[in-house]
């Protein structure tokens, strides 16, 4: 059994593209704010995550550039795709995170969006950049995991 199973989740969609670009430090999870047609949508699966990030402004917590199409069968109540959704989490979770990305180089980045029970949830990462030469080395280790793997494997 699958490790999403055991803790029901239903994973919606990942953000590749963070998890190569960015060093992950710690994840957190947050409930995020939707409407109907978004819900429907996320059902769906038509969410897009690259290229979103989150920010901090009046000690609540926003996520921009989630992209959720809008509901083929939404006419009116569809909403804007690209508006910035808030997150919820408590209190000092955000402070501790507002204080964190105040150093040079963090940043919060949704790493994946899925439901747990009825409930949107989405994981935030604080990560740092990657420079070329990390992304390369990664790619490397990766690579030479796969060689191990399958010469294991024939034997």
């Amino acid at each position: 059994m699958s490790e999403n199973k055991r803790q029901g989740k239903k994973l919606i969609v990942q953000n590749r593209k963070a998890r190569h670009d960015f060093f992950i430090d710690e994840t957190y999870e947050a409930g995020i704010v939707l409407y109907g047609t978004e819900v429907k949508s996320l059902r769906a699966g038509a969410v897009n995550l690259k290229d979103s990030y989150c920010f901090i402004r009046h000690g609540e917590i926003f996520a921009s550039g989630i992209h959720i199409s809008p509901y083929e069968k939404g006419n009116i109540f569809n909403r804007d795709p690209l508006r910035d959704k808030k997150l919820l989490m408590h209190k000092r979770e955000i402070m501790k995170l507002q204080g964190l990305i105040g150093r040079e180089g963090y940043t919060i980045i949704p790493l994946s969006l899925y439901f747990r029970g009825p409930h949107a949830k989405v994981e935030l990462g604080l990560c740092r950049g990657k420079k070329l030469y990390d992304k390369r080395e990664s790619m490397a280790k990766r690579d030479a995991e796969r060689m191990i793997e399958r010469t294991m494997k024939s034997r």
